[in-house]
């Protein structure tokens, strides 16, 4: 039923490749690459230099240079993600500050580093070093009071504008594709889609710059997904320097398979983690090779990011996390709520982000994307600077929120009412009874949450860097904390039920708040995401938490299937489908008895197909073809009576061909007869040269037959990453099926628009 010899697709390829001949095998913008093809060029590519290598020493040595080039780009993109990683988070750290105060003794110096080399800086005081003034003091000179406050109110509003401002200037002129997370398109492009310039150096630089101004200027985004196109950049950038990678876009996209994973790896401070995300979340095609190289680029990133420290605490992530009491059976009933609530989460804002984007894309909202930006940063920065919680950056949020109350801890959410004949190590605190702070705590957590869930959807995905990550995460950690405070403050008043008679004596530390929130984190960016194995990866790599890998496990497994109740699709697929990538998921499943008859073209009532016969057309008909019809290759058969398949030709190389014969072959004109046959044919004696074009024709081509059920069709298209697949009956054509043929069909059957998934 399947064409036998397809595996070794474009065997005579090479043959043409051999001639100086440029842009062959390249593809055109917006086009899905060859996956078949791709691999048989490397093959061939591969079996020649083995062959040459045994001539002489100097192709002995470039044959090995060739081997180890792989490992060399893994390593240049490991330095160059980890180093970027590490200057975007300084420049953050201090940015951030910038919207409060100024350090006098050096204005590059964030709060923590300013109070960190003044002399008078006491413990209680951390906070609060006469080097480090905030606004009000600077310019008025008044720390407290209505004034200072407001004078410091408007600063921060107008930090955060100017910030937001510059980013979306610096994208809308100079790199549009910096905008967004950047993980659908990652994912397209994966897949075989090209996308020129999505991974260009306009857009690392671009990219780079806009993500510290926008997470500095305070808006609901996170740099995690933003970082992981940072590091695809990088990728595309050193695959360019080296011929194996750059003219073989199947080799390419192993190197992206594997700057991915060096990008949640610098993200986060997960290796193990990124790799897992790559092969899970973003790749299409990941053998083992890649899966090694994944590994490896992933450790010289987080090595890289470690040796520049910059959080200063010699961890790789800012919110590092050890606590002090394990778990208990009961309290996975909580643990599973959390999952409940993320896998609900993550269905709301999927559904409400989508619908927004859809509006801004189909509506005249789409037309002002300053003005979109500017108005939701001015919103972002009036709600939230009155508010502790929503005020300070996400990352230090999650890190309080995370944190355990030590005794050594200044936050609001640890002011409990202390035993004052307590004599306890002072890492290990009994539960107490909340004090006056925690109660302000959870109605200021309680409204940052409310905050936090609508201003994300209204965010995430304007024309700005924006990931998705640490706000999912901020959501989760808050409802978690709450939980937590609350679980702890009835197994407190309450050890005598039943429940907690077992494990919660008076006196004890039962119970961590810290771990419900880091629960509530990973149930929430799981409910967006549908992440499963490496979200649990990342989560326990990220917080150092090894112990609670089953807490984790248990709120990921219950979100996803909560928000798998309500639609299979993540976020990152959602948003595939919104912009109409043609991108075929592995994780759907075709279901539909429709025939490969049902879908090819063309249809009943529709013209009959292009085609070219083997030897029977001039040059000027085959030019009249290409101008009149957009295809991208055309069948090439015996006769037109005949219709007996031979091969398929590439529209890309029929016109590099023909061009090029007419610049450098004598004799080619116009009506020149084109021929696909070893042997010319045979011709009047005053007839023009012919043209021999041979090489540029695949001859095998993948083909069905009418009768092929598109479910197996539809899994070969995902398996072996096909451009067109041709539909035969008894070695006569009869029509074609491409790409975005079976993407349409499959849209049609799940009762969609069809016309949704072509690329605009």
């Amino acid at each position: 039923m399947v064409h036998g010899g397809a595996m070794s697709a474009s065997g005579n390829l090479m043959d043409f490749l051999d001639e100086p001949f440029p842009d062959v095998g390249t593809y055109e913008d917006f086009h899905t690459i060859d996956w078949l093809r791709e691999k048989s060029r490397d093959t061939d590519r591969h079996r020649k230099i083995t062959s040459k290598s045994k001539e002489s020493i100097w192709e002995f040595i470039k044959s090995l240079l060739d081997a180890w080039s792989g490992w060399v780009v893994m390593l240049l993109i490991g330095l160059l993600a980890g180093t970027l990683a590490g200057v975007i988070d300084l420049a953050v750290d201090w940015m951030t500050d910038l919207k409060e105060g100024v350090c006098l003794s050096a204005f590059w110096y964030s709060h923590e580093q300013c109070c960190w080399t003044s002399n008078e800086t006491t413990f209680e005081d951390r906070d609060k070093c006469p080097l480090w003034q905030k606004w009000s003091e600077l310019l008025v000179n008044q720390s407290e009071g209505a004034s200072a406050y407001i004078l410091n109110y408007l600063m921060y509003i107008l930090w955060a504008l100017l910030f937001a401002f510059l980013a979306v200037s610096l994208v809308r002129v100079f790199a549009p594709y910096a905008c967004g997370s950047g993980i659908p398109e990652i994912k397209t492009i994966l897949s075989g889609f090209i996308i020129r310039g999505y991974l260009g150096k306009w857009t690392l630089l671009i990219k780079t710059v806009t993500l510290v101004l926008v997470v500095s200027s305070g808006l609901s985004l996170g740099k995690e997904g933003p970082l992981v196109h940072v590091a695809c950049c990088c990728g595309n950038f050193f695959s360019s320097l080296f011929s194996k990678y750059s003219k073989n876009e199947g080799k390419r996209r192993e190197v992206l398979s594997a700057a991915a994973a060096a990008g949640v790896s610098v993200a986060f401070g997960a290796p193990i983690g990124g790799v897992l995300f790559s092969l899970e979340e973003v790749s299409y095609y990941f053998p083992l090779k890649t899966l090694w190289r994944s590994f490896f680029a992933a450790l010289v990133a987080a090595f890289t990011l470690r040796s520049i420290n910059p959080f200063g605490n010699s961890r790789l992530v800012l919110f590092y996390v050890e606590y002090h009491t394990p778990w208990y059976m009961a309290e996975l009933f909580p643990f599973i709520l959390l999952g409940v609530f993320g896998g609900l989460w993550g269905t709301l804002f999927i559904r409400c982000n989508i619908a927004w984007c859809r509006r801004r894309k189909t509506t005249k909202l789409g037309k002002y994307p300053v003005l979109e930006v500017i108005v939701v940063t001015a919103i972002t920065a009036i709600v939230a600077y009155p508010n502790p919680y929503t005020r300070q950056s996400t990352s230090e949020l999650i890190s309080e929120l995370f944190n355990d109350c030590g005794a050594l801890e200044s936050s609001q959410l640890c002011d409990y009412i202390n035993d004052p004949n307590m004599t306890r190590p002072v890492d290990d605190m009994p539960d107490r009874p909340a004090g006056v702070g925690v109660y302000t705590a959870m109605w200021q957590l309680a409204l940052a949450l409310g905050f936090k869930i609508v201003i994300t959807i209204f965010t995430f995905g304007m024309k700005i860097p924006s990931g998705l990550f640490i706000p999912s995460m901020a959501v989760g950690a808050m409802a978690g904390r709450m939980v937590g405070i609350g679980v702890e403050q009835l197994a407190y008043h309450h050890h005598d039920w039943i429940i907690f008679r077992n494990w919660c004596r008076p006196g004890a530390d039962c119970v961590t708040p810290g771990l419900y929130a880091m629960v509530g984190a990973a149930a929430c960016l799981g409910g967006v995401t549908r992440m499963t194995v490496s979200l649990v990866v990342i989560m326990f790599e990220l917080t150092g938490g090894l112990e609670y890998i089953v807490p984790l496990m248990a709120a990921a497994v219950t979100s996803k299937w909560v928000a798998d109740a309500f639609g299979k699709e993540g976020i990152y697929e959602a948003h595939i489908h919104l912009n109409g990538y043609p991108f075929l998921d592995v994780k759907d499943e075709f279901t539909h008895r429709t025939l490969a008859t049902d879908v090819m073209r063309p249809r009943r009532g529709e013209p009959p197909l292009s085609v070219l016969t083997q030897d029977s057309m001039t040059v000027e008909d085959v030019e009249t073809l290409i101008k009149e019809t957009d295809y991208n290759g055309f069948p090439v058969v015996v006769s037109r009576d005949s219709e007996r398949l031979i091969g398929f030709a590439q529209r890309r190389e029929l016109i590099l061909a023909i061009k090029n014969a007419r610049q450098r072959q004598e004799g080619i004109v116009s009506n020149s007869i084109m021929y696909f046959t070893e042997d010319p044919p045979e011709l009047p004696a005053n007839s023009p040269h012919p043209l021999k074009l041979r090489r540029i024709l695949n001859l095998s081509p993948f083909t069905v037959t009418d009768h092929t059920p598109m479910e197996t069709v539809v899994d070969i298209f995902r398996k072996l990453g096909l451009r067109q697949c041709l539909v035969t009956r008894s070695g006569r054509l009869l029509g074609i099926i491409t790409k975005k043929d079976v993407l349409r069909h499959m849209a049609q059957m799940a009762n969609q628009d069809p016309e949704s998934i072509m690329f605009n």
